[in-house]
């Protein structure tokens, strides 16, 4: 574990997300130690490099690591995968965390922190949303293109009050020049960004569309805010309190964004597993616990795995 004022972090995955906020916190001299797959030689040999309209930078060397044996032990685990590679986790989290480190998840959907607790103890898994747009378009390059903010808190949400280690982080990436922002209602922030994810994700997909596309459209916009409202109903019957307002300003926050091709759309015209269960199942089946049916979303999510079905075939 590091001795510095800073703590020590590890990155699992280094893609559109741990890729950027990874190389921020490592520009600004914090040690990061980052897992890479199939661009391991290349970040190794020619470092990370990063374009931003928060100033485009390159690290000529960073800790690379092409297993995670190889890492050691460090206070804070960030994990930036897809949720679709969740079960190579009970071999790359222990690694990292064998000596107390927290882990902290960075991925869409619902509840999809269970994993990491699963390993390493909900008491010392945190969760966040990345709201921004980002990929990854060549080995170790990243293209931010808009937003940037984290919403993140403890999964185990026993306290109303934002923990110390939590405020430590945001410090640190603040210093680092991440917009990080901690909150103590890790569920809310979920529910909020999937008032985003689920239409925007799925219909990106299902209709063949960027981000641009589908809100310059007026029938999309219907189909939008249909789903929208099914989402903030559900985060409501779920006993998750999130603004009203937040209805609106998802909308008008898409007509702002630049044009942008939704990370589902880009899973699957790569022919990659989508995120469909946990970002459109987990919040069905949450909903169905409570008696809540989500009609339009629940076709959403039937259109997407016909499209996955016929697609892997």
């Amino acid at each position: 574990m590091s001795n510095s004022e800073t703590q020590r972090y590890a990155l699992i995955g280094t893609g559109a997300v741990g890729g950027l906020y990874g190389g921020m916190l490592a520009r600004s001299g914090v040690e990061v130690h980052f897992l890479l797959n199939s661009d391991y030689q290349h970040v190794s040999q020619h470092g990370l490099k990063v374009e931003s309209p928060l100033g485009d930078f390159h690290l000529p060397r960073v800790h690379t690591h092409a297993t995670a044996e190889t890492m050691p032990a460090c206070d804070v685990t960030i994990v930036g995968l897809k949720t679709t590679s969740n079960h190579l986790l009970p071999t790359l989290l222990p690694p990292t965390t064998r000596d107390g480190g927290i882990v902290l998840v960075l991925q869409n959907g619902l509840d999809i922190e269970a994993d990491a607790a699963s390993i390493v103890g909900t008491q010392r898994v945190l969760g966040g949303c990345c709201f921004l747009c980002s990929n990854k378009i060549g080995p170790g390059f990243i293209k931010h293109l808009d937003y940037g903010h984290i919403v993140f808190g403890e999964y185990d949400q026993l306290s109303t009050q934002i923990s110390p280690r939590v405020q430590r982080i945001a410090d640190e990436m603040k210093a680092a020049g991440i917009d990080a922002q901690p909150t103590a209602d890790l569920a809310a922030a979920r529910w909020r960004k999937l008032m985003w994810n689920i239409p925007f994700n799925g219909l990106s997909v299902v209709l063949d569309a960027s981000t641009k596309q589908l809100i310059d459209d007026p029938d999309a916009v219907q189909i939008v805010e249909a789903m929208i409202d099914e989402v903030h109903h559900a985060a409501t019957v779920t006993g998750v309190d999130v603004d009203p307002a937040q209805k609106a300003r998802t909308v008008e926050v898409t007509r702002q964004m630049v044009p942008y091709d939704s990370s589902m759309r880009l899973d699957y015209l790569n022919q990659r597993p989508m995120e469909i269960e946990a970002i459109i199942g987990n919040p069905l089946k949450a909903a169905r616990q409570c008696g809540v049916a989500m009609p339009t979303v629940a076709m959403l999510y039937q259109q997407l795995k016909f499209i996955e079905r016929v697609s892997t075939k």
